[in-house]
């Protein structure tokens, strides 16, 4: 999947690596090198959102697949206590040591009304988003870092969708992910004089389990997709986000970074990084040029 070297002995917790993004990440970083903490709700036995299969045990088994170390641990990461434990795990196995942590709680598709103006959506389904998506993220930082500030380094990433404040089409999802971002470039300030870097990462048009499903393609016929919607031929894997990850994590100079909000195509340019099967997608550009009908 990627070079074991850049990321040998490092420690990192995805929370929220039960499919998507997470689960894209968590097993890149194993790749790498990584011991990866994957949490999550779902366990074999116990799925947490509606009735997708994939479960935290999945994820540390693809995760080993890559010759990485994958430990699932079920954590509800809107529960404070629930994280505390986490945490109190890590210190205890790992000697103290955490170096990095990705923040890709979601739980909100269920929870998302397109096509309304936010006075005529659901109220608690708004504000369950928030809870499950901005909370969650904050409980989780608040734990991890005092670890990361005892070492003096540590890398906190949080999941987004895009890299501005715009509006993304859903008051209660723009709140959410541009919280998102905003959390990165707070914790930056606090973090920065004791050596801790966080930032944001958005990924593209994200070719997860879940989108794959509702075009009724798999991960080897998912260009057919784009019968249905043409802007999915320019969608990107859940490992490219996750090379994306891994390459912030192994430079040296990613302070230099810190508070920022990146996206995953930006990153591949930087790094010089592709998707699994060797293209580049760039969905910035796509979109500017195909979805805004301008040209990029």
């Amino acid at each position: 999947m990627t070079d074991r070297k850049g990321l040998v002995g490092r420690i990192a917790v995805v929370a929220g690596g039960t499919r998507g993004a997470g689960r894209g990440i968590a097993v890149t970083l194993g790749a790498a090198g990584a011991t990866v903490y994957v949490t999550g709700r779902s366990v074999r036995g116990g799925p947490a959102t509606g009735a997708r299969p994939e479960t935290i045990e999945e994820t540390a088994e693809m995760v080993q697949a890559q010759d990485g170390v994958g430990i699932p641990v079920r954590v509800d990461h809107t529960i404070a206590g629930e994280v505390t434990v986490l945490f109190e795990r890590v210190a205890q196995e790992q000697d103290g040591r955490l170096d990095i942590l990705v923040n890709d709680i979601w739980g909100g598709d269920a929870l998302s009304e397109w096509g309304k103006p936010f006075w005529e959506q659901s109220l608690p389904n708004g504000l369950l988003m928030q809870e499950r998506a901005v909370c969650s993220h904050l409980i989780t930082s608040y734990y991890a870092a005092p670890l990361m500030v005892a070492r003096g380094s540590g890398l906190i990433v949080e999941i987004t969708d895009g890299t501005d404040y715009a509006y993304r089409g859903n008051l209660p999802y723009s709140l959410a992910k541009i919280s998102n971002i905003h959390l990165a470039a707070a914790m930056a300030e606090d973090l920065r004089p004791y050596g801790v870097t966080a930032l944001a990462v958005t990924p593209g048009f994200l070719r997860s389990e879940a989108m794959l499903d509702h075009f009724g393609v798999t991960a080897e016929t998912w260009r057919e997709g784009a019968r249905q919607d043409p802007h999915f031929i320019a969608s990107e894997t859940p490992y490219y986000i996750g090379r994306a990850i891994a390459a912030l994590a192994s430079d040296p100079a990613v302070a230099e970074k810190s508070g920022k909000t990146l996206s995953s195509w930006g990153l591949a340019r930087e790094y010089g990084f592709t998707d699994v099967d060797g293209s580049r997608p760039d969905w910035g550009s796509y979109f500017i040029e195909h979805v805004l009908g301008t040209q990029a």
